[in-house]
C-alpha cells in the first residue's frame, strides 16, 4: 500500500504542476516576460492554504487551491514587492528590479470557504461598456483577492431573449423589455422595464460573447461563477399569450413612471413558472455551463404580492422548486439587501417565512452591508441558512474617500469569533469600482490567516503603503497611516462632494449626494501635501495625488458657496459675481486636475460607450445611455438624479460646472431686478436645469483620457492656490 501511495502522491504532484498552467497565463498577463521567474505547484487537500518561498530572483507559490496559491502570489507581492495589481486595465503592474528572497516562507489557511464579489448594480455603475480587456485584469485581481464565488449575470438578455422566443414573443417585443445596457441591473433585479431601450441586437449579442470569455476565465482561476436564474419577472406582452397567467403589476420603484416603466411579476405557484424556469436554465447551462450555484433575488426594493407570511413562505418553496426541477444540484444565493432596505415590511416573521421556504443546505444568503448593519445577529444568524458577510463600501460609483477600517476589522473578527457552523464567507457587494479600493482588499483579506502577516489595520495599512511608494520615502507610509487614524472613520452612504451637487444656498442638494464628512479637512490638507512633497514617482502615486487632492478641494468647495450665499442674502451684486466667478475658476481647477490620471476620466467613460456600436447611430444611443446613468440617473427631475455622481474630468467642466453658472447667473439676475428667489425657484428646478441636464446627456462632445499634465504639478499648483482659501 506504502509504494501505491507514494505512486499517487507523485501524480497527483504532476498532475497539480499541470493544473498551476491558469495562473501561469495570468502571471504572463501582470509580469510580461518577468513572468518565467515564478512557479507553480497545486498540492490538493481538504483544507485551503498556500506557501510562498523566494530565492535568487526566482519565486515558487505552491497550494491546496489555485485560489489560494493566487492569495498566496499576491502576499508575496504586496508585502515583499511594494506591487499594487488593480483591478484597472490600464494601472500597469511595476515590479522591482530585483525579485525579493523570503527569510522563511509565507504560509496562509483560509478562514472563510466563499469568499464572494461583485453586486448586481456593478454591472451598471462600471462594466456595462467594458470589453474583454477590462474584465480581464478585474478577474485577475478578483483571483489574488481568493475570490471563489464572483457574480456573473453579463449575457444573460441573450439566452432571455431565445427563452422568450420560445413562448412566442416577437424580437420587438423582447428588446423593448429590456431596458439601456447600464441600467440592465434595475431592469434584472424586477425594478423596472423598457427605460431607455429598446436593448440594441448588437449588445445582446456582443455580450453573449463577452459573458463566454467571462465565466471560462473564472472557472480557469478556480472560481464558481454565480449566474442567475428565473425569479419571476416577466414582460407584461406575456399575459397577453397566457391570459390565463397569474401576472402581477409591481409596485412604482425609483420615482419612474409606472404607467410606462413599472415591472410584472408571475406567481410561483403557475405552472408556466416551471415551463420559463426549466427552459432559462436549460437554455443558459447550454451557453455558458453551470457551476450549480444561481442568484435569485425576486423582491428586490418592491413590494410582494402578499406579506402574509404564508404567501412568502410558499412563494420561496415554489421558486426553490422550479430551480432543483431544472438543476437538481442548484443552490439558492439570495442578497439581503431587501430586508435592510424595507425593514418595516420585512419584519422578523416574515423573514423567518421567507427563509423557512427552503433547505438550509440549499439557500446562501449575502449579508449585504455589514459595514453599517449586519443582519446576522438581529435574525438568529438567518436561522442556520448559510450566510457570507459583506463589505457594501459604494453606491453609484460615487467618488467619495470613505470606510471605517476598524469597524470592518472588529465585524469581521466578531463574526468569526461567534463560531457559526453557517457562516460561509467573506464577500465585497460593492455598486461601483470606486476610490477606496484598499478597503475592499483589507475587508476581502480578513477571509485569510497570513502566518505572520498583519495583526491590524495599522499594520496592513503599512504594508499597503508599500505598494504607494512607501519604500522611496517615509513621508507616503505617514500620509497613509494618517488616512486609516483620520479619514477612513465613517460608513458608506449615497455621496457627492458640493460641485457633484444640485446647486443650492445651503445643504447638499438631494438625498443622493450627502457631502459631509466626519474629519477634520485641515487634517486631508497634511495628507496631501505629504504626498505633494513624496520623493517618489509612479503612476500608483499619482493616482494618489488626484484622489485625496479632489477629495479635499471638494470638501472645501463649500466655503466658496457659502460666499455666494452671504452676499446673496445681502444683495451685494459685486460681490455675488465675485463669488460666482471664483466658483467657476475653482472647478474649473478641479476638472484640471481630475484630467491627469486617466481613473478619474469621463473620456474612457463615453469612449467605451460609444465603442460598443456597430453603426453611428448605435454609439450614439449607447453614448446617451451611459451619460444618462451617470447624470439624471432618469428622469429629470427626479429622485434618483445624481445619484451615480462621481468626480470626472470633462464632467466636472461640462456638467457640474454649468450647473453652477446657471444657478449664480440665475441668482444674480434676480438680485439685480430686486426679485425674489422663491419667485423663481421652480422655474429653474423644474425648467432651467432640466433643460440643460436633458442637453448635455444628448450631447456628443469628446473628451480625452488624460490632459497631458503631470499630477504632481498641477496638484502643488493647487495646494498653494487654495490651501488658505
Amino acid at each position: 500500500m506504502k509504494r501505491i501511495s507514494n505512486l499517487i502522491l507523485a501524480m497527483t504532484i504532476a498532475t497539480g504542476a499541470a493544473l498551476a498552467g491558469p495562473l501561469d497565463d495570468m502571471s504572463r498577463r501582470l509580469f510580461g516576460d518577468d513572468a518565467a521567474e515564478f512557479t507553480f505547484t497545486l498540492t490538493p487537500d481538504s483544507t485551503e492554504h498556500y506557501s510562498v518561498s523566494a530565492d535568487d530572483g526566482r519565486v515558487h507559490v505552491s497550494g491546496s487551491t489555485t485560489s489560494a496559491m493566487a492569495v498566496g502570489l499576491n502576499r508575496y507581492l504586496r508585502e515583499l514587492c511594494g506591487t499594487d495589481v488593480s483591478w484597472y486595465a490600464a494601472d500597469p503592474v511595476i515590479l522591482p528590479e530585483t525579485l525579493p528572497s523570503t527569510t522563511s516562507p509565507l504560509k496562509g489557511d483560509a478562514k472563510a470557504g466563499s469568499r464572494f464579489f461583485l453586486n448586481y448594480c456593478t454591472y451598471g455603475y462600471s462594466t456595462p461598456f467594458w470589453k474583454w480587456d477590462d474584465w480581464q485584469r478585474l478577474i485577475d485581481w478578483m483571483a489574488l483577492q481568493g475570490i471563489n464565488m464572483p457574480l456573473a449575470i453579463a449575457g444573460q438578455e441573450a439566452v432571455w431573449q431565445r427563452v422568450w422566443r420560445s413562448f412566442g414573443l416577437d424580437d420587438d417585443s423582447i428588446r423593448s423589455f429590456f431596458t439601456g445596457p447600464a441600467h440592465l441591473p434595475w431592469h434584472r433585479m424586477l425594478n423596472v422595464d423598457h427605460w431607455d431601450g429598446p436593448l440594441p441586437q448588437s449588445y445582446i449579442d456582443s455580450q453573449e460573447v463577452l459573458q463566454k470569455q467571462i465565466v471560462a476565465r473564472m472557472r480557469e482561476l478556480g472560481m464558481k461563477p454565480i449566474l442567475p436564474a428565473f425569479a419571476g419577472h416577466v414582460p407584461q406582452a406575456l399575459g397577453k399569450i397566457y391570459p390565463d397567467a397569474k401576472i402581477h403589476p409591481m409596485s412604482k420603484w425609483g420615482g419612474l413612471d409606472p404607467d410606462k416603466y413599472r415591472s410584472y411579476f408571475i406567481e410561483p405557484s403557475e405552472v408556466l413558472f416551471d415551463s420559463i424556469q426549466s427552459r432559462f436554465i436549460a437554455e443558459q447551462t447550454r451557453t455558458f455551463g453551470t457551476d450549480h450555484i444561481y442568484g435569485l433575488d425576486p423582491f428586490n426594493e418592491i413590494e410582494v404580492p402578499s406579506w402574509e407570511p404564508e404567501y412568502l413562505r410558499n412563494a420561496s418553496a415554489r421558486i426553490f422548486s422550479t430551480l432543483e426541477a431544472a438543476d437538481p444540484d442548484a443552490r439558492w444565493l439570495q442578497m439581503t439587501w431587501m430586508f435592510y432596505y424595507m425593514s418595516k415590511q420585512w419584519t422578523p416573521e416574515r423573514i423567518e417565512a421567507f427563509l423557512s421556504g427552503v433547505a438550509p443546505d440549499r439557500l446562501i444568503l449575502l449579508d449585504y452591508y455589514c459595514d453599517f448593519k449586519p443582519l446576522w445577529p438581529d435574525t438568529e444568524a438567518f436561522h442556520d441558512r448559510q450566510f457570507i458577510w459583506c463589505y457594501l463600501g459604494n453606491f453609484g460609483g460615487n467618488s467619495f474617500l470613505v470606510g471605517d477600517m476598524d469597524v470592518v476589522n472588529e465585524r469581521i473578527d466578531k463574526v468569526f469569533d461567534a463560531c457559526l457552523p453557517n457562516l460561509a464567507g467573506v464577500g465585497g457587494t460593492l455598486e461601483g469600482l470606486d476610490v477606496n479600493r484598499n478597503m475592499h482588499s483589507f475587508a476581502l483579506d480578513k477571509a485569510w490567516a497570513h502566518e505572520n502577516g498583519p495583526a491590524n489595520p495599522s499594520e496592513w495599512i503599512q504594508i499597503w503603503a508599500k505598494g504607494r511608494g512607501a519604500d522611496d520615502d517615509p513621508a507616503v507610509a505617514e500620509a497613509w497611516q494618517q488616512l486609516y487614524k483620520d479619514i477612513y472613520r465613517a460608513t458608506t452612504i449615497s455621496q457627492g462632494c458640493l460641485i457633484n451637487a444640485l446647486p443650492t444656498l445651503e445643504g447638499y442638494g438631494r438625498w443622493t449626494t450627502n457631502n459631509r464628512i466626519k474629519y477634520d479637512n485641515d487634517s486631508l490638507w497634511h495628507v496631501w501635501k505629504l504626498l505633494i512633497d513624496a520623493r517618489t514617482s509612479s503612476p500608483q502615486h499619482d493616482y494618489d495625488l488626484v484622489n485625496i487632492g479632489r477629495q479635499v478641494l471638494g470638501n472645501n468647495f463649500v466655503k466658496l458657496r457659502d460666499n455666494f450665499t452671504k452676499a446673496f442674502r445681502k444683495r451685494d451684486i459685486e460681490a455675488m459675481k465675485s463669488a460666482a466667478d471664483s466658483i467657476d475658476t475653482y472647478i474649473a481647477d478641479f476638472d484640471e486636475l481630475l484630467g491627469t490620471v486617466p481613473t478619474f476620466s469621463l473620456g474612457k467613460w463615453l469612449a467605451d460607450a460609444r465603442a460598443t456600436g456597430r453603426s453611428d447611430g448605435e454609439a450614439d444611443y449607447y453614448e446617451m445611455n451611459a451619460r444618462h446613468l451617470i447624470s439624471t440617473w432618469a428622469q429629470t427631475p427626479g429622485n434618483l438624479n445624481d445619484y451615480a455622481n462621481r468626480d470626472l474630468a470633462g464632467m466636472a467642466n461640462s456638467y457640474y460646472r454649468v450647473r453652477w453658472r446657471l444657478f449664480t447667473d440665475t441668482l444674480i439676475e434676480v438680485a439685480r431686478k430686486g426679485g425674489d428667489w422663491v419667485d423663481l425657484k421652480d422655474k429653474f428646478y423644474i425648467t432651467t436645469l432640466p433643460d440643460f441636464e436633458s442637453s448635455w446627456y444628448n450631447s456628443h462632445d469628446s473628451y480625452p483620457i488624460t490632459n497631458g499634465k503631470s499630477a504632481v504639478e498641477v496638484a502643488r499648483k493647487l495646494y498653494n492656490k487654495y490651501v488658505q482659501y
